[in-house]
């Protein structure tokens, strides 16, 4: 695999992220795997049996959720995990390699997600996507030596960095009055490091390339040796501002694995403090937006409404980012939420919103901004609000769920795909978000008190049966981004050996360029906020 660089979008990518394969499948169907946990089947398989398999899931709905390489010791291995939905269902093909000569044949003409996914696994595992049409460093930029694949158990510790192979060859584009505007990766305020290389022709964006990895942490790797109780932290802190996501999907994971079952009353707390994390960042978001067209007033509003809700947050968890809240088998809240206190910030909240869309040049600048179209974004697989602003209809609190949903739950969804569309989806799931919460309290539940001590606060039992081999499972979590998947890998003595994290931020990237064409440079910071992708969530 060579590291050379083309930033082109396969032409052969299509619906849903992946082009029809019934005709290249035939009449290949779902495969029956064995069943190894919620609503989960696993089945072994060679390279040579993947594409066929892959494209008769694609062809029945499935979408890719996540690729995770392994190293088993003596071997590796590559994890396909597929999702699809109502009914909840989720498909593992696992494929055994010979360490020295890890070769897949590549699904990048199937599904725009693979491709990527197969990218990073060969910067972090050196497993090689054969007939890759985009054979490209990911993750290690060129100053990574060749060769080092650090998620191998052989990688040792990381090497000097070496000469930098040359200047990074973005695309060049040329014609009369083509210049290029280079912003980052260091950037003024606090955000995370990105380079974003426009090609621009007087102030219309022709092209663009968003490049990160600037601060890969090795996260995952981090998850290695903890109990799935030490995880917790690490889970907490994937991406700052989605604690809940993540921690939920990775206890999620755990509990699959271990067959834990959770009571209702701790499933209707997680449910609560999801939603809360949705409102919060939401709001910001809105805020956010308005200020980006010249409207501060209603971001200084917008902020204010944040505060009263982190310090909701506090008072509810002790923390004013929710974390602590979640654990393997359990959620913990101080007190039930003030319903009229978050009835009266739902008001104020529409209330921004309707002033906001009442200016004529906010709702000028929102409008036709930046459009990913409906194609564009089931091509590129995009999830979250980013997806049901263009008219996909996508929620894994419905298609995924992990308690049940009361008729005050609704994916909201708009067809434009511009920043309107975006803005919108946005105010109205706060609106969901706190008739969900009320629903959630009417339901008479018992909520457990933070005071009261779980069972699993302990060594985490296992289900009987289970323990005299590793076991394996996975989480998802509808976080306020979109999609959130989480997979995990223990031995027998309850340790984690793997961990494998997705933020919706990896599908949506690619997304930001694509909706980008076109437009002037002026609306890159408004159509940037209307994304709003994780560097922390991406940059694992």
């Amino acid at each position: 695999m060579t590291d050379t660089v083309n930033d082109a979008i396969p032409d052969n990518v299509s619906g849903n992220g992946h082009h029809d394969a019934t005709a290249s499948a035939g009449t290949v169907t779902q495969p029956h795997g064995q069943p190894v946990g919620h609503r989960r089947t696993a089945l072994t398989i060679t390279p040579a049996q993947l594409p066929d398999l892959a494209a008769g899931l694609l062809s029945e709905g499935f979408r890719v959720a996540l690729v995770a390489g392994h190293d088993d010791g003596e071997s590796l291995r590559a994890v396909y995990l597929f999702v699809a939905a109502q009914p909840d269902r989720r498909v593992e093909l696992h494929l055994p390699l010979e360490a020295g000569k890890p070769h897949v044949p590549s699904l990048a003409a199937m599904s725009f997600p693979a491709g990527r996914f197969e990218r990073e696994m060969y910067d972090l595992f050196g497993i090689v996507p054969d007939d890759h049409p985009l054979p490209a460093r990911l993750v290690r930029h060129f100053h990574w030596p060749r060769g080092w694949h650090p998620m191998r158990r052989d990688a040792g510790d990381p090497p000097g960095f070496g000469d930098i192979e040359g200047p990074y060859p973005f695309r060049t584009v040329e014609g009369h009055g083509v210049y290029e505007i280079p912003v980052g990766p260091v950037h003024a305020g606090l955000i995370e490091p990105g380079h974003f290389r426009f090609s621009v022709v007087g102030e219309t964006i022709l092209n663009l390339k968003a490049r990160l990895w600037f601060v890969h942490k090795g996260v995952e790797k981090l998850f290695h040796g903890r109990t799935p109780e030490e995880g917790i932290e690490l889970a907490e802190r994937i991406s700052g501002d989605t604690a809940v996501g993540h921690t939920l999907a990775f206890c999620l994971a755990v509990e699959d694995a271990l067959g834990l079952d959770v009571p209702p009353a701790a499933c209707a707390t997680r449910a609560i403090l999801l939603e809360l994390e949705r409102i919060y960042n939401h709001i910001t978001d809105i805020g956010a937006l308005c200020n980006d067209v010249g409207h501060g007033i209603l971001n200084a509003h917008a902020q204010h409404i944040r505060e009263q809700l982190l310090r909701i947050n506090a008072h509810l968890t002790g923390h004013r980012l929710l974390r602590g809240a979640i654990r393997p088998g359990t959620a913990n809240l101080r007190q039930a939420p003030d319903l009229n206190q978050l009835a009266a910030i739902a008001t104020d909240i529409d209330d921004i919103a309707g002033l906001a869309l009442g200016h004529t040049v906010v709702r000028e600048r929102f409008t036709g901004t930046a459009i990913l179209n409906n194609q564009q974004a089931a091509d590129l697989g995009t999830l979250g609000y980013v997806a049901r602003a263009s008219g996909i209809d996508i929620d894994a609190r419905r298609d995924h769920p992990f308690h049940r949903l009361g008729p005050s739950f609704a994916v909201r969804t708009h067809t434009d795909g511009d920043v309107l569309a975006r803005f919108l989806v946005r105010a109205e799931e706060i609106k969901t978000s706190v008739a969900m919460i009320a629903e959630l309290l009417d339901d008479n539940l018992t909520l457990t008190p933070a005071s009261e001590p779980s069972k699993h606060t302990g060594h985490l039992e296992v289900r009987a049966g289970t323990a005299a081999q590793p076991r394996s499972g996975v989480g998802i979590a509808e976080g306020w981004r979109g999609t959130i998947t989480h997979r995990v890998e223990l031995d027998t003595h309850g340790v984690l050996t793997r961990v494998k994290v997705v933020d919706p931020s990896f599908f949506n990237w690619p997304a930001l360029p694509v909706a980008l064409a076109d437009t002037i440079v002026p609306d890159f910071p408004l159509t940037n906020k209307s994304f709003n992708l994780s560097y922390a969530g991406n940059d694992l």
